[in-house]
């Protein structure tokens, strides 16, 4: 059963930007995405494309861009935007009082 863990503080993720973690129960490392609107979303931290990291790419409303090859990856469901197909492995991530706390 997964349970909660505080990460950081939401303003500890830039606004339209990210922030990698590394947890002991995942072999990957998870980006957490921050929108404009301070929605926090949590994806593994590749492309499914090329493998770039997600987490230096542009965030743009609900979606992620990869800096490698500009293939896009919808935040709330990891799944890749149509033109393109593929998907990323996304996790439980909450806003609780200005914390930030993922699921593993």
């Amino acid at each position: 059963m997964k349970s909660f863990h505080k990460i950081c503080a939401l303003q500890d993720i830039p606004q339209q930007g990210a922030r990698v973690v590394n947890t002991s129960a995942q072999a990957q490392a998870i980006a957490l995405f921050r929108t404009a609107d301070d929605q926090v979303f949590a994806l593994d931290d590749h492309c499914p494309h090329k493998g770039g990291a997600l987490s230096h790419g542009l965030v743009f409303g609900g979606a992620v861009a990869c800096p490698l090859h500009n293939f896009k990856v919808d935040l709330a469901t990891g799944s890749a935007l149509a033109p393109e197909q593929g998907q990323v492995p996304c996790h439980a991530v909450e806003v609780r009082d200005g914390e930030v706390w993922l699921a593993v």
